[in-house]
């Protein structure tokens, strides 16, 4: 069945482009010292490709954001609050013991389905908290001048960074793990294939 149009397709392939530049080169600003120690790239070019790509990843944002509502796909993202937490429990179950049992699907894929609970409510917290926190605490970073001067009597500009740091490593590990079930399609690379070809390969019955 044809779930991923072309413009969701472009999308994610620019934005896993994307982070994964501003993880190589967020780690590289942490543990790259500015005179002489180089961990991945120096701090200089770290910046400088940090900053051009988190602006292009806002404009990727907004796009997202604004063809989410205009071709009806966020319809995908909404989530049931009467199963808030029983639906994601019963697909970790899945995950956990499910499919090593050779138990179907329990939230197979369709044309009114294209995420699981789980996927759904991870997605949300990705695109709709996480993603916007990094942009915001980012804009701090780039402009210290507009971050509040102390919280708490703490200084804001240290939250940021914390939240900056905080946000962006839950992005990194909700791309591992993301990769990884990316490989529990149909055949492993079922998933991988689909995100080029715009179809999605139903399980076996």
């Amino acid at each position: 069945m044809y779930l991923y149009p072309l413009w969701i397709r472009l999308w994610h392939a620019l934005n896993a482009v994307l982070i994964i530049i501003l993880i190589i080169t967020g780690i590289s600003m942490q543990y790259t010292d500015k005179d002489s120690l180089v961990f991945i790239i120096d701090f200089a070019a770290a910046v400088k490709w940090h900053n051009v790509t988190a602006i292009i990843l806002v404009i990727s944002y907004i796009f997202f954001v604004i063809m989410n509502i205009v071709s009806g796909n966020a319809r995908y993202y909404r989530i049931n609050r009467e199963n808030l937490f029983s639906e994601p429990g019963e697909q970790i179950r899945y995950y956990v013991s499910g499919m090593f049992r050779g138990e179907k699907q329990p939230f197979p894929v369709s044309m009114e389905r294209k995420f699981n609970p789980l996927q759904k409510l991870t997605y949300v917290l990705i695109m709709y908290a996480a993603l916007p926190l990094v942009i915001i605490s980012g804009f701090g970073l780039m402009f210290p001048e507009i971050t509040i001067a102390k919280l708490f009597g703490v200084s804001g500009f240290i939250l940021t960074d914390i939240l900056h740091i905080t946000m962006g490593f839950l992005m990194t590990v909700f791309l591992v793990i993301h990769i990884y079930t990316c490989t529990l399609g149909a055949k492993p690379f079922s998933l991988f294939r689909g995100m080029i070809t715009g179809y999605h390969e139903p399980d076996e019955e």
